[in-house]
């Protein structure tokens, strides 16, 4: 998806857990009759969560019909996308030629490298009217060795994912290893990303193995140390501490973390870069048309805008 900006709502009071870092509180933005996205990062409190630049969860919603997400092309650079999806369906395309639908428990993982184009829409058959969507995803700044990587893309299905069920909680491990188990997922760095569910009463240990962790909660409830916290709060740990999650209702979370970045990164609408000067170079090139087609969808795109302000992170 792209780049929208927006202003970061004010965090909580402080909590009894130590080992609680921050908490975000997303901003949220509609873009579209009851479809809104709400970004947990970057925000004013905290830029990255390790590889973490970028941090959306959009929906639940139903479109209308006729309607359905359509982000047209548009290019990135320096960073990988990885997206998740809960309910719906996304076609995704990009100037490597590549067409794959995204399905619930599937995992989309694009690399930009030194460049890439890419769209993300619903099928014209599934614009039927009540057609879900919801979903996660997240930018990855890449390690400077290889911001100039060839782009590259990987779709792996739900069968291919590890799953860690027992005693009331249920994960599916995206990125990384958690519990025992290892994804299949090639990252360009430590990555963490797991999907998991919780019964009510059920708990969830958080090894510090992973050097920046976060969770967020996409439903339900949670209770850290004696703090309850609602769904749609992004909460970041500090490094070292064993962490346990008590579901006070049924819940849903999304674990993520993994390797802090190797400096900083600059954060220019799609691009993202350990240097000002390549966001740039991306910039006029993009302008000047020069990052070529996405096959199938040739026709839109989403131009460059203006009078946009860089972000930092790391």
């Amino acid at each position: 998806m792209s780049f929208f900006p927006g202003k970061d709502p004010a965090a909580g009071d402080r909590y009894a857990c130590d080992a609680l870092e921050v908490v975000v509180v997303p901003r949220s933005v509609d873009l579209s009759d009851g479809f809104s996205v709400r970004r947990a990062l970057p925000h004013s409190t905290r830029r990255t969560v390790g590889p973490y630049v970028f941090f959306d969860h959009f929906g639940p919603a139903e479109f209308k019909t006729g309607d359905g997400l359509d982000v047209r092309p548009h290019p990135h650079i320096g960073l990988s996308t990885l997206t998740y999806l809960y309910d719906g369906e996304v076609i995704h395309r990009d100037t490597l030629g590549v067409k794959a639908a995204i399905r619930p428990g599937e995992v989309n993982w694009m690399t930009a490298g030194r460049g890439i184009v890419h769209s993300e829409r619903t099928a014209l058959e599934r614009r039927t009217g009540h057609e879900p969507i919801h979903g996660l995803q997240f930018w990855l700044g890449m390690p400077g060795r290889d911001e100039e990587s060839e782009p590259r893309f990987a779709h792996l299905g739900s069968e291919e994912l590890p799953i860690v069920d027992g005693e009331g909680k249920h994960v599916r491990l995206i990125a990384g290893s958690l519990f025992g188990a290892t994804s299949p997922l090639a990252t360009t760095s430590q990555t963490l990303f797991a999907d998991v569910t919780l019964e009510a009463g059920s708990a969830l240990p958080l090894d510090a193995d992973y050097e920046e962790r976060g969770v967020y909660i996409v439903a339900g409830e949670i209770d850290i140390a004696g703090d309850k916290f609602a769904a749609g709060r992004l909460l970041v740990f500090r490094p070292g501490d064993r962490i346990t999650l008590t579901a006070v209702t049924p819940a849903r979370v999304a674990l993520i973390g993994g390797a802090a970045l190797d400096g900083p990164r600059h954060v220019w609408w799609n691009f993202v870069s350990s240097r000002k000067e390549r966001i740039e170079q991306a910039k006029n090139e993009w302008a000047q048309g020069r990052f070529g087609k996405v096959p199938g969808d040739e026709i839109e795109f989403i131009p460059l805008p203006e009078n946009r302000a860089y972000t930092a992170g790391g």
